[in-house]
């Protein structure tokens, strides 16, 4: 099986030209969605983890902790994995760690065990770093580079549309909606208990499994495919950190990305808790209205590459960011449905923000691209430092609503990327 191999220097001409790569395309931005739908089905575990195993809004943020650390392990690996033997391979191995991870939730569920759904998430998160890692330049790659920022975001957009189906469908399958009060956990004896335990962990069993089992599929057909490759030249454009930190916008890149990511998070995973303590909704009530700020992510993921044609990208990322300022300010002192809606509406203002982020970080990288994507991805390290914190303010304060200053401040930060970009514009 051979594979199409370019050199940078003529990679612009071939790959974008090439219509016989157009099922390779299809392949890749698959992938957006399946990364996306694994990652907004994190919501509906922490809620059903934390009643399962009776955790602290601290303790169920570990599962965010879990799935972003291995964000900031495995990036660089990923990134030295592609530039030695191209995208292609990073994406088998991603592949790979996806389906096994998927797979290992049925032991996980067995052994009753909480660190071994952390451990089998960890795995997950491993292959998505190589997938995201891989596909995010690989996108930017395929096509004419004034129009990289609206591809990329045309490709995250179905990320947007897996944010609707996992809550709004698979997310029922999975939670009981049994909440049991600390009454009804005390007067139960050790068997009804263990019993109540098994039934939470077992729900997660056949979605986990059947994602598994169709991502290694998906990875035999990856394998079988000609894909064309940009490799590095080997002469004088040598790949390096030090030269690729020098870019101002990369460093401001990997900070606006370590608190995107964060921020989205925090928002994503305790929407369902904000949701049922603050407007009082029912789990599975909640779930649907979850789904909705998946589908609000996604349209707003499609309006916003439209939008791009119109207004520049910097521009719309500045007015965004500031939009969720306010939002986030809404969502603290707010209650009831508004808060529920204004956490919708966040979802739609944020959708734009990673793709934006990742191309005005990595842009004029050149021969350091896949370097610069490497630190980006790494920066998504935000996911899982963030939410802890807001879960340790929520369980001090006890209120939910309070630890939404956290996304907050990190769309202050967002806005003044933006800002910053267009100064670099102007000048």
């Amino acid at each position: 099986m051979k594979e199409a191999v370019f050199t940078e220097s003529d990679s612009n001409v071939k790959v974008k030209t090439s219509k016989k790569w157009l099922l390779p395309y299809i392949l890749v931005t698959s992938l957006f969605f399946f990364w996306g739908f694994v990652h907004n089905l994190d919501p509906i575990l922490i809620p059903h983890l934390r009643k399962a195993f009776n955790l602290t809004d601290f303790e169920s943020s570990l599962v965010d902790s879990s799935v972003f650390i291995a964000y900031f392990a495995m990036a660089l690996p990923a990134g030295y994995i592609m530039r030695k033997y191209g995208y292609k391979s990073g994406i088998l191995v991603g592949l790979l760690f996806f389906g096994i991870g998927s797979v290992l939730f049925v032991p996980a569920a067995n052994s009753l065990e909480y660190s071994y759904f952390l451990g089998a998430l960890f795995i997950i998160a491993c292959g998505l770093t190589f997938l995201e890692t891989a596909a995010n330049p690989y996108v930017t790659i395929l096509g004419p580079p004034e129009t990289a920022t609206q591809r990329l975001n045309f490709a995250q957009s179905f990320n947007g549309l897996a944010a609707y189906i996992a809550p709004a469908y698979i997310g029922p399958l999975i939670l009981s909606n049994k909440t049991l009060s600390p009454e009804e956990a005390n007067a139960m004896s050790d068997a009804q208990m263990h019993a109540y335990v098994v039934a939470e962990a077992a729900s997660v069993k056949m979605p986990y499994l059947t994602l598994g089992l169709i991502i290694l599929v998906i990875t035999v057909i990856f394998y079988f495919t000609p894909m064309p490759d940009v490799k590095e030249k080997s002469t004088t454009e040598v790949s390096s950190f030090k030269e690729a930190f020098k870019s101002i916008k990369l460093k401001w890149g990997i900070l606006a990305q370590f608190f995107y990511v964060g921020a989205q998070v925090c928002v994503g995973s305790f929407f369902i808790k904000m949701a049922t303590t603050s407007a009082g909704l029912s789990e599975s009530s909640a779930a649907k209205y979850l789904g909705l700020f998946g589908l609000f992510f996604m349209i707003g993921r499609f309006a916003g590459t439209y939008f791009m044609k119109f207004v520049e990208p910097k521009k719309l990322l500045l007015l965004y960011s500031f939009i969720n300022v306010i939002l986030c300010i809404i969502a603290i002192l707010g209650s009831g449905m508004l808060v529920v809606y204004t956490l919708i509406a966040i979802a739609f203002f944020m959708s734009i923000m990673f793709p934006t982020i990742f191309s005005m970080g990595i842009d004029g990288l050149a021969h350091n691209t896949k370097i610069g994507s490497s630190l980006i991805v790494m920066s998504i390290v935000g996911g899982a430092i963030l939410p802890p914190i807001l879960g340790a303010i929520s369980d001090h304060t006890g209120s939910i609503q309070n630890g939404y200053i956290v996304p907050l401040i990190s769309f202050l930060i967002i806005a003044l990327f933006a800002y910053k970009g267009q100064q670099q514009t102007r000048q």
